[in-house]
């Protein structure tokens, strides 16, 4: 039986992670408002890092708790004053992160832009970000097969868009 790993200290994590959260939540909400949902993802995974048992798909785990902030943070802009149609395009109008390092994702941007929010979720994180379908799922909140479903239903839309 395999042993599970054990927690890293919180600083070890935040290191290894933050980068590519903030790259993640400039995606999804633009850099501005990625800014504080970055701050409020790291809030959150301090507050329950304690009680972690062990290491094993912490990414996904820190994936899962950014996209809620970020679903959170749209929710809150659909206010009935306030029709926010995309909340993924960036301040520029590119909908393309800005950074020293282009983001795993940007291929996808100009695709992905018009997907649903859960397909335009699975399909960034599959083939942008290369996790595999449960730590998708896990970012979700989902089944390991509504994941590959959201992927697929968000791949098959593209493959129209394309022809």
């Amino acid at each position: 039986m395999m042993q599970s790993m054990a927690v890293p200290p919180f600083e070890r994590f935040y290191e290894a992670h933050g980068a590519e959260i903030f790259r993640y939540l400039v995606r999804l909400l633009g850099r501005q408002a990625a800014e504080d949902a970055f701050q409020e993802t790291f809030l959150r995974a301090l507050r329950a890092y304690a009680d972690l048992r062990h290491a094993e798909h912490l990414r996904a785990w820190v994936f899962t708790i950014a996209t809620r902030v970020a679903l959170d943070e749209h929710r809150r802009r659909r206010s009935p004053k306030t029709q926010v149609t995309d909340c993924y395009l960036e301040e520029n109008g590119s909908g393309l992160a800005t950074g020293d390092d282009p983001p795993a994702y940007a291929e996808l941007a100009e695709l992905a832009d018009n997907l649903p929010h859960t397909e335009r979720a699975a399909v960034v994180l599959r083939y942008g970000y290369d996790l595999p379908y449960a730590d998708i799922a896990a970012a979700l909140g989902s089944s390991e097969d509504a994941a590959r479903q959201a992927t697929s239903s968000g791949v098959r839309r593209l493959r129209r868009r394309m022809t």
